[in-house]
């Protein structure tokens, strides 16, 4: 592929791992920003690599996701009290309106372990294959299958009982 190839296919790519990523560090849209452009110049930069035996946009959240686990380890864990979506030309009351209704939602994925929520948010959010999210997150699609699971039941028991 070439660079001018990359650069009109990445477009459609831009918006998904943003908000992928922007979950992943809990509200925090530059942090997810910063990660993402990091995502994107690596990926430029090795677009000669890109064999395409998988979809491009594997290939992107694979080295965005990377670069996530990178940025946490060298910097610790980011400790928010909740996830707080962004809202871009959103009268504010609206915005914490959509919040509010959403808060029990955001506090559980929130609690997800990294794993399960990067699986969760991939499946249903990104609609991913088991075989995509393996690709992803170096887990073997078994890992990924039991990921999933865990991370439902834990979602679930978070969302009835109340976050507690």
């Amino acid at each position: 592929m070439s660079p001018a190839q990359f650069i009109s296919q990445i477009r459609d790519i831009q918006g998904p791992l943003r908000r992928f990523l922007c979950v992943l560090c809990r509200g925090d849209a530059a942090l997810a920003d910063d990660i993402a452009q990091d995502a994107f110049m690596k990926a430029f930069l090795a677009v000669d690599s890109f064999r395409e035996d998988s979809s491009l946009l594997t290939w992107i959240f694979r080295i965005g996701y990377n670069c996530f686990v990178d940025k946490m380890r060298k910097e610790g864990k980011i400790v928010m009290e909740s996830i707080t979506p962004e809202y871009h030309d959103v009268p504010s009351d609206v915005a914490a309106d959509n919040f509010f209704k959403y808060e029990a939602l955001y506090s559980a994925i929130d609690a997800l372990s990294d794993n399960e929520k990067a699986a969760v948010l991939l499946f249903y959010k990104e609609d991913m294959s088991v075989k995509d999210i393996a690709i992803i997150t170096g887990l073997s699609e078994s890992n990924v299958k039991v990921t999933l699971s865990r991370g439902r039941k834990h979602l679930k028991d978070k969302l009835e009982n109340g976050n507690r």
